[in-house]
């Protein structure tokens, strides 16, 4: 096949989080967000790390927007912290919150820089979270609309492209299934609620986009990880379109059709895992029509029938939870075990922490995505996390992220080949960042941080080799 061109305005980006690198976590207006309050706890962050200062973006933003545009980015992708615009989470405005934020995309427009807001990116106000109950509650829905609202009709002028919710599979999961991150609760059937919860909130948001900026694009961001069969038995191959149910159609379904799928949906009925779904809430659903999809890859998954007994098997273990695929739990019945057995695919290298290198299933993702659901496609994340070190010359030669970054990008070059439509792709992340659970020597950037887990020392930004 021959590699197809990139489009001309491809937009050629890179991407960051609000929590992971702002800091000025009580700068200004700002209230506590739900990771404030989270990484204060004993044992929940790797050296009790957190986003105090992270790499202190709030206050060294125009630094940062001068090295993107030194990179010739094309986009920049950031996230919108909810409690710096209003403090409780709703009524009072935070006027030094929005003007950050508008100063920002200044910057990044002066620079010829397309900004990209993601509306949610994990940081829930802790107020609301103490008032309502977070996402488990409907009040949420109108309060975040009444959040959205503000910033359409504060920056809608100057944003195009909106992502409402980051991966809700993985902030639902590791929040209220396995209490690895906020709200640090364990209930599976709390998690599948708060979860549909979402999916009114991410609808209705959408909706109001449209009716106020007519002319945006918006849709959500979704870790998407394409899961196969360990063999070509019937069962695993069945277990892998299970997989692939449980683990992706469950949110892109209702994202792009408004409906979830029946088989999941009767399962969880049948495990007393079951939500309320009003016929208001199936009208909503089935409202929203996203503009693209936006998708996260890291990796994807292989799985076996659950019943299938093979001693040369490796399953998966839980001491370290992988937030982008469901891995059914030896201690409970779990729909996992009605499904699909997580194991390991022998085929494929791994990264320093232990995820899977699968650029071809990159290739997979963006095919198999757009042939179901006939939606562009923005890839809004794609790295790799390691161990990056400076050299005796101040370099960091990180030629590894380099030959990373060159695989995905061959093999999304082969998926707009075959008839995909692509936006843009922004790489995970343009500087080094906190890592929610791992500190800051999980490094993702092109932009090294002279920081570590115990000081932010000088908080130099050093360009990587693959910054060049």
């Amino acid at each position: 096949m021959n590699r197809s061109q990139f489009p001309e305005h491809f937009l050629w980006g890179a991407a960051s989080a609000a929590y992971q690198i702002e800091g000025g976590y009580q700068a200004d207006d700002k209230g506590p967000s739900i990771w404030d309050t989270f990484t204060q706890q004993t044992d929940k962050t790797k050296h009790h790390t957190n986003g105090q200062v992270a790499t202190d973006h709030y206050h060294r933003y125009k630094e940062d927007v001068n090295l993107m545009a030194e990179m010739r980015l094309k986009a920049y992708r950031f996230s919108i912290s909810w409690s710096r615009i209003m403090p409780t989470g709703e009524k009072n405005i935070s006027e030094s919150g929005l003007s950050f934020y508008s100063d920002l995309i200044d910057n990044l427009l002066a620079h010829g820089i397309t900004p990209v807001v993601t509306l949610y990116h994990w940081d829930l106000p802790q107020a609301l979270q103490d008032k309502y109950g977070g996402w488990e509650s409907r009040a949420l829905v109108p309060l975040f609309a009444d959040y959205c609202r503000i910033l359409f009709e504060r920056f809608g002028d100057r944003v195009t492209y909106w992502v409402t919710f980051n991966e809700q599979n993985v902030f639902t999961s590791l929040g209220y299934r396995w209490a690895s991150h906020p709200p640090n609760i364990a209930d599976e059937k709390r998690m599948f609620a708060a979860n549909h919860v979402i999916n009114l909130a991410n609808a209705t948001a959408i909706n109001l986009c449209h009716e106020l900026l007519p002319s945006a694009l918006i849709g959500p961001s979704f870790g998407y990880g394409e899961v196969a069969p360990f063999s070509s038995q019937p069962e695993d191959v069945l277990a892998a379109k299970d997989a692939n149910q449980f683990n992706n159609d469950w949110w892109l379904d209702v994202y792009c059709r408004g409906q979830y799928p029946v088989k999941i949906l009767h399962l969880l009925q049948n495990l007393n895992l079951d939500f309320e779904i009003s016929a208001a809430d199936d009208v909503l659903l089935k409202s929203a029509h996203p503009n693209f999809i936006g998708l996260n890859y890291y990796h994807g998954g292989t799985v076996r029938a659950p019943s299938q007994a093979q001693s040369d098997v490796v399953e998966k273990q839980l001491t370290n939870i992988d937030p982008y695929l469901m891995a059914a739990d030896n201690n409970q019945k779990s729909p996992e075990h009605y499904l699909f057995q997580s194991v390991e695919n022998p085929y494929l290298d791994k990264t320093d922490w232990g995820w899977e290198i699968d650029p071809i299933g990159f290739q997979i993702a963006l095919r198999n995505i757009y042939d179901k659901y006939q939606l562009p496609i923005f890839v809004t994340e794609n790295g790799l996390g390691a161990f990056d070190t400076l050299d005796s010359h101040q370099n960091i030669n990180d030629d590894y992220r380099i030959q990373y970054l060159n695989q995905h990008l061959l093999e999304l070059s082969a998926a707009i080949a075959s008839g995909v439509e692509v936006i843009g792709y922004c790489a995970w992340s343009f500087t080094d960042l906190l890592s929610w659970l791992n500190g800051y020597d999980k490094r993702y950037g092109f932009v090294y941080i002279d920081r570590d887990d115990f000081s932010a020392k000088t908080l130099t930004r050093i360009p990587k080799k693959s910054f060049y």
